[in-house]
């Protein structure tokens, strides 16, 4: 896409001045530390969305588990196992190569979010992976974060989008299968079929 040049925004006095100050919330809303109260929307939320960066680019994935899966250790350090996956680990790549990490928390029902952010490092303690033992099966691994800011973040966004409203919810039938996503990516290669009809019993053997 080409865009005229006189039409965009290239320095950060521009930017504010189209934007004006923030409000007064949104400068007190922030503190360096995990706050009792921002401590129980970290243990309502079983879900939240890791964002990294490293030599390859940004990535930002889902994490979840019953709600309070990632511990508050204490007010400056959290905890987020790293459960089963594709063994991508592109988060995990990441944090190896930049430390600075980025959590956003939800909670289902709630329209305002929150926003973490901090630097992680990846330990296998074994004493530190049996705290997160689900189902017999322990993490590969445990994110320890060191928290740097945190802060909720309003609830316009989600308000917009109605996410939580059930009659805002897509069949899973109206969009492409995992499969056939991938039959039409090799150009029918990857038996999609196959992926789709064993997909259901694949996932749930393989949850944790």
């Amino acid at each position: 896409m080409r865009l005229d040049p006189a039409h965009l925004i290239a320095d950060a006095a521009t930017l504010q001045a189209l934007y004006g100050a923030p409000g007064e919330a949104s400068i007190k809303k922030e503190v360096d530390h995990v706050h009792p109260h921002y401590r129980a929307f970290i243990e309502a939320a079983p879900l939240a969305i890791l964002a990294t960066c490293g030599p390859g680019g940004l990535d930002a994935s889902p994490r979840g588990d019953p709600a309070g899966f990632v511990t508050v250790e204490d007010a400056k350090t959290l905890l987020l196992p790293d459960r089963r996956g594709n063994n991508r680990i592109d988060s995990l790549r990441n944090v190896l190569a930049d430390p600075r990490v980025a959590l956003l928390f939800l909670v289902p029902g709630v329209a305002e979010t929150l926003r973490v952010n901090g630097e992680a490092r990846i330990s296998v303690d074994p004493a530190l992976l049996a705290r997160f033992e689900m189902d017999g099966k322990l993490p590969r691994s445990v994110l320890v974060i060191d928290v740097h800011t945190v802060y909720f973040q309003c609830s316009r966004a989600l308000l917009r989008s109605k996410l939580w409203d059930p009659q805002t919810q897509v069949p899973r039938t109206a969009l492409p299968s995992v499969g056939r996503i991938l039959s039409d990516l090799t150009a029918g290669t990857f038996d999609g079929a196959a992926y789709d009809r064993d997909q259901p019993a694949r996932v749930a053997s393989t949850l944790y």
